[in-house]
């Protein structure tokens, strides 16, 4: 039995969504419309990049193929997938375009109910609810009650967040709601307690995630997020990838926010870090550490939070240029028999319209040593992932999904 490493690039699609026009997201492509405004030069910042998106490591995986399977789109640096690679592109089927119904479809559970959501009014929340939370949360109220990106309304209600103690409550379009606080006037382990409380309230609602968003600066000049955020998620409803491997006694190691998208629910040990780079640190030490039969799950989430939501082209680029150059640190730690997918959980377009996540399909490439590889094709959802890598491990079957394993595994 060997091991297998999951690599969440969050947010990065790779269009053709075949349902986006639900979404209202046809055309939407976050990875060829990142490659095309560095074609043109939209994609150059002075002294943080410039020219072709550079990505030699994962176009050795099949990146270029999986882009023009999913879409059309002909990526510039496209090259030979090597040996032992493998590449394809997955749909989702799941209700959402969010991020725990990517992970959890990526983990073999679709989501097939529809999550809560707030309306894009002001306010955004029933006065019932804000009534509970102010009541139950004993706060003196809250700011915001509507939808926003949270950068912006941390600048906009931080100094009176800090002079009235009121917490600053959003949504967006997913199922969320997010309560920014200051580290120290408010405190942090207030902040997690009154997030627990809201968590219990919007319960009936099926809202999928309430989320800490502690942040520190006494100015809108200065004000800046920590590291210490925290998502209280809702528990999958069925038994995941995670929970079939740790109810076998395999150890399922979570890198960054893995842990809060699956309720702490089998997981066996939670890493985290400040930005892709630690992150990338932190899942490079669980693959010394993985042991035959475990999994590293992994999400690397500044390419959604820091650039997509942001709109930030070169940003993103630049991130995944990055990413790419330390990819060779991890091919050197595969052993012989082991499993790496490169995927993500929906798209984050930086240059679409609004501030919100895109409908789109993902990228389904890495490298299995030892093993053919090959073209996997168009997956019809991303539970053929979680099966796969089940089947790698040595699992039974589940209930949703169907492995490709039997495609790349015939050994070279």
């Amino acid at each position: 039995m060997a091991r297998a490493f999951l690599f969440v690039l969050d947010s990065f699609g790779i269009g053709g969504a075949d349902d986006a026009a639900r979404f209202g997201d046809v055309g939407s492509n976050t990875f060829g419309h990142i490659a095309a405004a560095c074609a043109d030069g939209r994609g150059d910042r002075q002294g943080l990049r410039g020219g072709p998106l550079q990505l030699p490591n994962m176009a050795s995986l099949g990146l270029g193929q999986a882009a023009k399977l999913a879409t059309g789109f002909d990526f510039a640096g496209t090259t030979k997938p090597a040996a032992g690679t493998f590449h394809g592109a997955a749909q989702e089927i799941s209700s959402g375009k969010d991020t725990p119904s990517g992970h959890w479809e990526i983990a073999a559970l679709p989501v097939t109910f529809d999550w809560g959501y707030f309306p894009q009014t002001v306010p955004a929340f029933p006065p019932a609810l804000t009534a509970a939370i102010v009541h139950e949360g004993k706060v003196p109220g809250i700011l915001g009650d509507c939808h926003a990106s949270g950068i912006e309304i941390i600048e906009r209600f931080g100094e009176e967040h800090i002079r009235t103690g009121k917490p600053i409550c959003y949504t967006s379009v997913d199922s969320v709601l997010q309560i920014a606080a200051h580290e120290t006037h408010f405190g942090l382990e207030r902040l997690y307690e009154f997030c627990k409380v809201v968590r219990r309230l919007v319960d009936p609602l099926n809202i999928g995630r309430v989320i800490a968003r502690p942040f520190l600066g006494e100015s809108k000049e200065t004000f800046e997020r920590t590291p210490n955020r925290k998502d209280y998620a809702t528990p999958p409803p069925e038994p995941t990838l995670l929970d079939r491997l740790t109810a076998r006694g395999s150890k399922v190691i979570a890198i960054g926010k893995i842990g809060d998208i699956f309720a702490h629910r089998g997981i066996s040990e939670i890493r985290k870090g400040v930005g892709n780079m630690a992150m990338f640190d932190k899942a490079l030490s669980a693959m010394d550490d993985a042991r035959d039969g475990d999994l590293v799950f992994a999400n690397f989430v500044d390419f959604d939070t820091e650039f997509g939501h942001r709109r930030d082209v070169p940003g993103y680029a630049a991130a995944l240029e990055a990413f790419d150059k330390r990819l060779p640190e991890a091919f050197a730690r595969l052993k012989m028999g082991d499993l790496l997918i490169l995927t993500a959980d929906h798209g984050n377009d930086p240059t679409w319209p609004g501030t919100d996540h895109t409908r789109e399909r993902i990228p389904v490439i890495g490298m299995a040593p030892g093993m053919s590889g090959g073209d996997v094709g168009l997956r019809p959802t991303f539970a053929d992932i979680g099966e796969t890598v089940a089947a790698h491990l040595r699992l039974a079957p589940g209930h949703h999904g169907t492995s490709f394993l039997e495609t790349i595994a015939t050994h070279a």
